[in-house]
C-alpha cells in the first residue's frame, strides 16, 4: 500500500499493527523538523541524530498506548523534548549555535552589503538564543521556527497554555533587548 496520502490516524493505526512501511512513512513525514528541534536545542548534530532516533524507538513501542488525545505530531514532539530533556542531564551541553537560522550567501545577482548585515543578524539572534534558559528556547523554536500553537507546545513542554504564553513572553522581551541595536539601522 502506498502511505504517502494517508492521515496520521490511518498510518498509527497501521503501524501499531506492525506494517512497518506505515511506521517509516512517519518518519519520513515528521522526522526532518524532530531532527531540527533536537539540533537547535543540543549541542552538536550527532546528540540529535541519537535523540531523534530514540524518541522513534519510543513512538515505535508507544504506539499501541498513542490514544490520539493530541495530534500524532505534537506527540513526537514531545517524545523528542523528554529525550532532549535526558540528554541535557546525562551531559551538560551548551546549545547548538548552528542551526536552522544559518543564511547562506545567495550568490551572483545578491547585494553583497545585504548578504553580510542578514547573515550578522542571524549569527546575533543565535547568540542571544543560545543564552536564552531551556524552556524559553524550546517555547520560542516550537513557536517560531516549528509553528506549533501554545497548546501543542504546552503538550510537548508539560506546561499549561498560560505558562507557555509566559515563557514566549520572557523569551521574546529577552530577545528584543538584545537586539535592539537592530531595529535602529
Amino acid at each position: 500500500m502506498e502511505w504517502v496520502d494517508a492521515s496520521d490516524r490511518v498510518l498509527v493505526g497501521a503501524a501499531a499493527l506492525g506494517e512497518t512501511d506505515a511506521f517509516e512513512e512517519i518518519v519520513r513525514r515528521y522526522g526532518p523538523e524532530m531532527f531540527r528541534y533536537a539540533r537547535n536545542m543540543l549541542s552538536d548534530q550527532g546528540a540529535a541524530e541519537e535523540v531523534v532516533q530514540d524518541a522513534f524507538v519510543a513512538a515505535w513501542k508507544g504506539l499501541d498506548n498513542f490514544r490520539g488525545d493530541s495530534a500524532l505530531r505534537t506527540w513526537l514532539f514531545s517524545l523528542v523534548s523528554h529525550k532532549v530533556i535526558d540528554h541535557r542531564r546525562r551531559r551538560s551541553v551548551p546549545p547548538a549555535e548552528d542551526w536552522v537560522f544559518e543564511r547562506k550567501s545567495t550568490g551572483a545577482g545578491s547585494d553583497p552589503e545585504a548578504d553580510v548585515e542578514a547573515d550578522s543578524f542571524m549569527a546575533e539572534l543565535g547568540v542571544a538564543l543560545a543564552e536564552l534558559p531551556y524552556r524559553q528556547r524550546a517555547c520560542w523554536l516550537l513557536r517560531e521556527v516549528e509553528g506549533m500553537t501554545h497548546p501543542e507546545i504546552g503538550a510537548i513542554m508539560t506546561l499549561s497554555a498560560g505558562a507557555v504564553r509566559g515563557q514566549l513572553t520572557r523569551a521574546r522581551a529577552t530577545l528584543s533587548e538584545r537586539l535592539a541595536t537592530w531595529r535602529t539601522q
